[in-house]
């Protein structure tokens, strides 16, 4: 059984969630901008499908991507240098979200539904949500999403429209991360895609005692890119 939360009740400690399904901690609660916070401080994301009440997350292992560790491929890199590209942070947020959640190639549904965008884009007013969007032509054609707390990233979803558009998104915010000194980009559960870029799977109780320091820096107040990033 887990906690159906209610009100102001706490998240119980993360080392409470489920083996199976792996990392399931809690149900229930609000997606209000505290809330949202108080979770992703403690290493917790919400994850649900329509039809289903909230469901809170924090998977063992942990699947980041450490920005140093981002590996930029050779046809990647000859990409990223032929200044084809535009890439911007938080331009167009609210359409690199509603991009990540449209149908995708052999899967069904999405679980960035309406409640969650209306979330995520409050705290983009707040400041504490970010979009890394890839442009090509003055066209929108790949990018990503997430939170940023303190020295902290939790990466939330991309897309990509073009070939390599989401790399290209995601090399540029791992650099600049780097150069902000950012500890972590979390990449929340393993895919094939994400080990290939560098992302690694790190034990929770690791991630945690990192993000316990990370979180605490004075964040970035002004979100963009430098202009050597790949000279």
């Amino acid at each position: 059984m887990i906690p159906l939360l209610q009100n102001s009740v706490p998240f119980p400690p993360v080392h409470h969630a489920l083996e199976y399904p792996n990392g399931l901690l809690a149900a229930g609660g609000d997606l209000s901008p505290a809330r949202l916070l108080d979770a992703y401080r403690h290493g917790i994301f919400p994850w649900f499908s329509e039809g289903d009440p909230i469901l809170w997350w924090s998977p063992d292992p942990r699947m980041v991507l450490f920005p140093h560790e981002f590996k930029i491929s050779h046809s990647l890199r000859k990409t990223l240098r032929n200044g084809r590209h535009e890439v911007r942070f938080d331009t167009a947020f609210e359409r690199v979200m509603r991009a990540c959640a449209a149908p995708r190639e052999g899967a069904s549904g999405t679980w960035i539904l309406d409640d969650m965008v209306a979330a995520y884009c409050e705290l983009h007013r707040m400041g504490f949500a970010h979009s890394v969007e890839t442009w090509l032509d003055g066209e929108l054609v790949g990018g990503l999403y997430g939170m940023a707390l303190g020295r902290m990233f939790y990466g939330e979803s991309m897309f990509s429209r073009r070939t390599d558009a989401s790399k290209i998104a995601l090399a540029h915010l791992a650099a600049q991360l780097k150069r902000w000194d950012f500890g972590m980009i979390d990449c929340q559960m393993h895919t094939p895609h994400l080990a290939s870029l560098g992302a690694r799977e790190i034990p929770r109780s690791e991630f945690i005692a990192r993000l316990e320091d990370l979180i605490n820096y004075v964040p970035i107040a002004d979100w963009r890119f430098d202009r050597d990033l790949f000279k």
